[in-house]
């Protein structure tokens, strides 16, 4: 298609333009970066409209967004704040009510408003690879402009559901299959505009008002869904919303846009619905640090040492992301077992469909290279070690790349819970060196904790920041301190489960209390799948340290001296075999031991019981991380537990759910289980002081 030469154009406001060519018309949306539909963008499209309707020459107008996309979805600036006319419903049936008819093409994303606002026109046509979905699930509301009306009218309820429930976007190809869309064209965004709106006014192109379709009733499918989230998403609040949205769409438009916003309103008024923006917006907050004024160091190639589960995971991150990688053990046999990892790993991706066939092949053939002699490792830009976490170990490692690493080159730890500052100490370049905490299984998890040492250079925390990004990956800065963020917090609401199991409750009452509090896991399956032994290896490393008054429940350790690891073993807390997973009894027989010579009477347990204790806890120890300056915000606390301990997203975090549960009501929980354990159970200072003076860890972000 020839480009058409550009007529005079008028502005109807900064972010929204008119071009007129006779009887044609065209909308151009301006918006930077993606066209967001912010009230200015809402505002200018409906004047335009307004005063194109009213023009006699005008038959047919053509919508389109210029840059890199069409209206990608909501101004994130404007979550929060009281809407401004014309709002996003009253804009898209004044578009569906235009006497001049609209189409609509669509380029890069067209998501949640974006994508009402298309439907709301009287054509659609996509440009090839645009990706368009209604993902305002994932943020605890539905579609509230017409979403769930307008898409069962044109797509059908199965697909509709499908789409509106998961959030998941869908690509041109399949939104023209189900007919959401009316056509695919290759071309710029502006010329396909226009020669479609010549069509609409030549009446070449099929279109009409999708209010005045009606769905096809599939009372099937509505059934198959509810039931569906009944079992996989039963605590979340708005997928189920959605459904009674769509079922809602077989009534007269006016009818089922009443329903629609009424079960909008349930929605935004869910507690969910706080917990699900604030995790959106975890996600961006903790990419603001003071280190962010910093210039990365380039990175082209990097080195691994240790081909263990996570340094395997760790090379396998880094390939898919682009990097050369080369992997060290200390001997060949290590080294085979990691690059069949790495192998084993990529062809996972490709069954996932993350990566094609072709290209596994070649990282493996191009970028993957391994050696059993750290000098091989002379070039790389940065180095990540990830072997046992023992500190004599990690001291003996970066003595030698010390003396092996380029100048300038990042020297990363992947240590859990051990002092960066001491590892860093056997350098001669203790501002190169960094922690870099991955999460297992570490090409899948999002979280990386960026560990700021004393010495560590401004660029190189910088540089860690854009190693996550380029890994897709979450980065949250933390500071020195034993576990970091997540595994000190970790390692004490661990011992209120512990106590709790050793009091009375089963690991299964234990697990299963916060499984239906929101955890994907509970505690003991958690251990079980991480491994046992490296609980079992912090709980002897710490036995020198551990304060007499401290009380200590053994019953892992004698677990873990039977052999029993958790799954990796086949046993631990559960019994992982063919027959599936189940209790351990001879575990269960060590707790019944260790009770019996504590002289402990085991005592019931209540599900909530369980939930505040271990929450409790948790929230405590996170307070105190925040007390001594560990994180910068309560919400990169919020964001460690979200992308990397499982924390149920819809309750935003455990700094979330303490500004739910009130700092007065959390003070006094905490001094309730202090009369039996005054050492463990302590009112963090910052807490006290908020709960005699009001306010919230919110303020605080």
């Amino acid at each position: 298609m020839g480009t058409a030469p550009q007529a005079p154009v008028s502005t109807v406001n900064d972010v929204v333009s008119v071009e007129k060519r006779g009887a044609i018309a065209l909308i151009a949306l301006n918006n930077p970066p993606v066209n967001a539909a912010s009230h200015a963008l809402r505002q200018g499209i409906q004047q335009a409209v307004e005063a194109l309707q009213k023009d006699p020459d005008v038959e047919a107008i053509g919508l389109y967004g210029e840059g890199r996309t069409f209206i990608a979805g909501a101004d994130i600036r404007e979550f929060g704040k009281p809407p401004q006319d014309p709002w996003l419903p009253d804009l898209c049936s004044f578009l569906e009510n235009s006497e001049t008819p609209i189409v609509c093409v669509i380029h890069g994303t067209a998501l949640g408003g974006g994508l009402e606002v298309a439907m709301s026109c009287h054509a659609r046509i996509a440009l090839p690879g645009t990706k368009v979905g209604l993902p305002e699930v994932t943020l605890g509301i539905l579609p509230g402009a017409g979403g769930t009306q307008r898409a069962p009218r044109l797509a059908g309820v199965a697909a509709s559901l499908d789409m509106i429930t998961s959030g998941k976007p869908i690509s041109a190809d399949k939104a023209l299959e189900i007919g959401l869309i009316d056509r695919i064209e290759d071309g710029s965004p502006r010329d396909i505009a226009l020669q479609a709106a010549q069509e609409l006014a030549a009446a070449t192109l099929i279109h009409c008002r999708t209010g005045n379709l009606e769905t096809n009733p599939d009372p099937e499918a509505i059934a198959a869904v509810r039931q569906k989230l009944q079992k996989t998403q039963p605590l979340l609040f708005s997928p189920h919303k959605c459904v009674d949205a769509v079922e809602a769409s077989t009534l007269p438009l006016a009818e089922g846009l009443k329903k629609e916003r009424g079960y909008f309103q349930e929605c935004m008024e869910s507690p969910q619905r706080a917990g699900l923006i604030h995790a959106f917006f975890a996600e961006r907050a903790v990419a603001k640090i003071p280190e962010a004024k910093e210039t990365p160091r380039e990175i082209g190639s990097i080195g691994v040492i240790g081909g263990g589960t996570m340094g395997s995971g760790i090379a396998t991150a880094c390939l898919l992301a682009g990097y050369d990688v080369t992997l060290t053990e200390r001997d060949q046999a290590g080294l085979d077992r990691g690059l069949a990892t790495i192998t084993k790993n990529l062809e996972g991706a490709v069954k996932r469909g993350k990566l094609a066939a072709d290209k596994k092949d070649l990282i493996l053939s191009g970028k993957l290279s391994s050696a059993v002699d750290l000098s091989a490792l002379s070039q790389a830009d940065l180095i990540i070690e990830a072997v046992f976490e023992e500190m004599d170990v990690k001291r003996s490692i970066f003595t030698e790349l010390d003396k092996v690493a380029k100048d300038g080159a990042v020297l990363a730890s992947n240590t859990s819970y051990l002092d960066i500052d001491e590892i860093a100490s056997v350098t001669n370049r203790p501002q190169d060196v960094i922690g870099l905490h991955f999460f297992s299984p570490a090409h899948v998890m999002r979280l990386l904790e960026v560990v700021a040492a004393n010495k560590t250079a401004p660029d190189v925390v910088a540089t860690g920041f854009a190693l996550a990004k380029k890994l897709k990956k979450v980065a949250v800065r933390a500071g020195v301190c034993d576990g970091f963020i997540g595994n000190r917090i970790l390692s004490f609401y661990k011992r209120a489960a512990d106590y709790m199991m050793m009091d009375g409750a089963s690991p299964v009452e234990i697990d299963t209390a916060m499984t239906d509090f929101g955890f994907a896991m509970g505690p003991y399956q958690v251990y079980d799948l991480a491994g046992l032994d490296i609980s079992w290896a912090t709980n002897k490393r710490r036995a020198a340290t551990r304060p007499a008054i401290e009380r200590y429940i053994p019953i892992l350790d004698r677990i873990c001296e039977e052999g029993w690891f958790g799954r990796k073993t086949g046993r631990g807390f559960y019994i992982y075999d063919d027959d599936g997973i189940r209790p351990n009894p001879d575990a269960l027989k060590i707790i019944d031991e260790e009770r019996a010579k504590a002289g402990i009477t085991p005592k019931k347990f209540t599900p909530e019981e369980i939930v505040s204790r271990f929450i409790t806890a948790m929230i405590s120890e996170a307070i105190r991380v925040l007390e001594d300056g560990i994180a910068l915000r309560p919400i990169d606390i919020d964001a460690v537990y979200l992308f990397g301990y499982g924390f149920p997203r819809f309750r935003g975090g455990p700094m979330h759910t303490a500004d739910q549960i009130g700092a007065a009501e959390l003070v006094k929980r905490i001094e309730k289980f202090a009369r039996e354990d005054g050492y463990y159970w302590q009112v963090p200072g910052l807490l006290r002081h908020m709960a005699e003076t009001g306010g919230s860890f919110a303020e605080k972000n």
